[in-house]
């Protein structure tokens, strides 16, 4: 058997407030999504100003970069490149930059996704927040 590890509340507070703190820094209003290893929603937060539409893809991208170990933006390459089938991929719905993976050992313990403002933008929000955590 294999030993995981798993993202505890404390580790979930330090991923949003960092990545609240990266948002309001550069006045940028978004969504913050945090899901554990299986893309379940640990925790949602919407800053003020923000399309309420950001309130689903936040999570998704959360979900699809947890799902698939990587970040949701390679999902959006690929797609870009002309691999339009790939919208049809089960499960996935958040195949757009912002979403990140929560990586630890090697192992993926879960995912910020972020929506909002531009994608590169989502995912600079996501990986600060991610980078609270040392690991």
């Amino acid at each position: 058997m294999k030993a995981t590890f798993t993202l505890e509340l404390a580790d979930v507070k330090k991923i949003m407030a960092a990545s609240e703190a990266e948002a309001i820094k550069n006045n940028w209003a978004v969504v913050i999504a945090v899901a554990d290893a299986g893309g379940h929603l640990l925790a949602l937060q919407r800053l003020d100003g923000v399309a309420t539409i950001s309130s689903e893809i936040a999570p998704a991208k959360a979900r699809t970069a947890a799902l698939g170990r990587r970040e949701s933006k390679i999902y959006e390459d690929i797609i870009n490149a002309g691999r339009y089938s790939f919208l049809s991929a089960p499960t996935l719905k958040g195949m757009l930059e912002g979403g990140v993976p929560i990586m630890k050992d090697g192992q993926c313990i879960g995912a910020v996704g972020v929506s909002g403002v531009k994608s590169t933008e989502d995912a600079q929000i996501a990986k600060a927040g991610i980078a609270a955590l040392d690991l």
